[in-house]
């Protein structure tokens, strides 16, 4: 067996597929579509196999960003966020990340980062690509 040539994929799990169906439908507008297997998500990204989101009804999100979003401006992604009532969540990154500028962006140490949430809790982020 060998995982170079698996077609490998991303999951994550939600209490609640409805809301996440929204968020990630409405919100930020993704192509969300009813996997095969029932009452599970595929998010159809820039890539050939899709991100599954499942439910899990005693979900704890995880400490960690769990999607991040490559964009071509961090600046305007969180502007469009903001427009459409998703808050930036701020992270005190210590003396040298501290917590980002007003907007919530994380600028010169690493890359040009912001954090947000989706309804279940999920950490995700919108970070400059190139940067």
């Amino acid at each position: 067996m060998t995982f170079t040539d698996s077609p490998a994929f991303s999951s994550f799990a939600v209490p609640d597929i409805d809301a996440a169906r929204t968020f990630y439908g409405q919100t930020l507008g993704l192509d969300v579509r009813d996997s095969s297997e029932e009452g599970l998500l595929e998010l159809h990204v820039g890539g050939p196999t899709p991100i599954l989101v499942y439910p899990k009804p005693d979900h704890q999100p995880a400490v960690f960003t769990v999607l991040n979003f490559p964009v071509q401006s961090v600046d305007a992604a969180v502007d469009e966020l903001n427009a459409k009532g998703v808050e930036m969540t701020r992270y005190d990154l210590g003396e040298e990340g501290g917590r980002g500028d007003a907007k919530g962006i994380h600028r010169g140490n690493g890359p040009t980062i912001a954090w947000f949430t989706d309804p279940a809790g999920n950490i995700l982020s919108v970070l400059e690509a190139g940067s």
